[in-house]
């Protein structure tokens, strides 16, 4: 994977740095895995905004992710790498050996007409699923589960990872790619390897036209409203707006705003960094 810079033909070329392809290997989804998908513009049901700054962008389909992974011991091939615009990784299409198709993550290094495997008998190689109790320490891992069987909900952003360090009693403990160091019962899966696309933090827009592409609509700066507006609007020319918060008057840079007896804390052994 790799990033190319264009040339300055144009102002939206001239900072523009986007992915190549190079790695994705179809050019439509698998149509029994793709569903519709509608937009709100950040209306709720009565038609009115609920959340700004959304609207617009490019027609997308859903594509269907098996984040579970749960047809243990049945190999499946690889058959393509493909582009997901709901997600900043790429996706990789399975064909199960019992003639079932689903879409995963595609981690770094998988290839096309490799075979992964799911379940506690799994080798830990890249693209395998494995529970972490039988995930040798010190494996790079992403795609976790929170609870058996939930599906995976950490570690799923393109060129995330996280490690496998250490268990204690029936818990495994994972640094997170926060930093954060936390317990995650050991029947949990997650998926070896980090996840493919890794370049992705590299990527620059170019132009506020293609935020609109991906529906997000200009934001407006809290400073640049009224008083009536934002709690840091207002005043004479350029004022600096004061101790910043939001919209809603709750204090941003380092206000803590967990709950001090979440009942998940107790998980958690080291505190993500700052």
């Amino acid at each position: 994977m790799a990033v190319r810079k264009l040339r300055p033909t144009t102002p939206g070329q001239r900072h523009k740095i986007i992915g190549t392809f190079d790695t994705i290997t179809a050019s439509a989804p698998e149509k029994s895995l793709v569903v519709g998908e509608s937009k709100s513009g950040g209306r709720n049901h009565d038609g009115k905004m609920t959340m700004r700054y959304l609207g617009g962008g490019h027609k997308k389909k859903y594509r269907v992710i098996d984040f579970k992974r749960n047809k243990d011991g049945v190999p499946a091939t690889v058959k393509e790498i493909e582009y997901d615009p709901n997600r900043s990784a790429r996706i990789a299409l399975l064909y199960y050996a019992d003639g079932e198709k689903t879409y995963i993550l595609a981690p770094n290094g998988l290839q096309v007409g490799q075979i992964v495997v799911s379940g506690a008998e799994a080798a830990p190689e890249v693209g395998n699923a494995l529970p972490l109790q039988n995930i040798p320490l010190g494996t790079i891992i992403h795609s976790i589960e929170l609870r058996p069987g939930q599906g995976a909900a950490m570690v799923r952003s393109a060129g995330t990872f996280a490690q496998l360090t250490s268990r204690e009693d029936k818990y495994a403990i994972v640094k997170l790619p926060s930093g954060e160091v936390r317990k995650i019962l050991g029947t949990c899966k997650a998926t070896i390897g980090s996840v493919g696309n890794s370049d992705h933090a590299l990527e620059r827009s170019g132009k506020a036209g293609r935020s609109r592409w991906l529906g997000r609509r200009p934001r407006v700066r809290g400073v640049a409203m009224n008083p009536v507006d934002h709690p840091m609007g207002g005043g004479e020319g350029r004022a600096s707006g004061g101790h910043p918060r939001s919209r809603k008057g709750l204090l941003a840079k380092g206000y803590k705003t967990r709950a001090p007896k979440k009942q998940s804390s107790q998980y958690i052994i080291e505190r993500k960094k700052k």
